[in-house]
């Protein structure tokens, strides 16, 4: 009978703390931001914070695929090649947080590159803004 008010406990002490996880940056080059002076590369950066700040929605995108090809395998008659046609239709979404880590890997590149440039850049972090 104790069993179950310990489980009900763990389980949700787990679930509450895999909500509360913080979002990590994606990896992104900071070569991509090389041909920016330090007054663009401060300038990119505060459009990415003020981004964040003001709340990330990131946008959808639909597709639609055709696919035309040779195809094998085992069949009634036997083993046979043959061609085949495949139609892919769909929508596809970026999650708010495969978002958010995608810009937080932009900030930090921004400040690799200032820093390799000898910028004096100006970091906000999310808690004092």
């Amino acid at each position: 009978m104790k069993v179950l008010p310990l489980f009900l406990v763990a389980s949700s002490t787990l679930f509450l703390g895999a909500c509360a996880t913080t979002t990590k940056p994606t990896y992104v080059s900071p070569t991509q931001f090389q041909a920016l002076n330090c007054q663009q590369l401060q300038a990119e950066y505060n459009r990415i914070q003020q981004h964040l700040d003001n709340g990330v929605q990131p946008a959808k995108r639909t597709g639609m695929g055709v696919g035309v090809g040779l195809g094998g395998g085992w069949g009634r008659g036997g083993w046979g090649f043959g061609p085949s046609i495949s139609v892919n239709m769909g929508q596809s979404s970026n999650t708010k947080k495969t978002e958010i880590s995608k810009l937080l890997g932009e900030q930090e590149a921004i400040v690799q590159s200032a820093q390799f440039k000898s910028c004096p850049i100006i970091v906000r972090n999310k808690a004092t803004s």
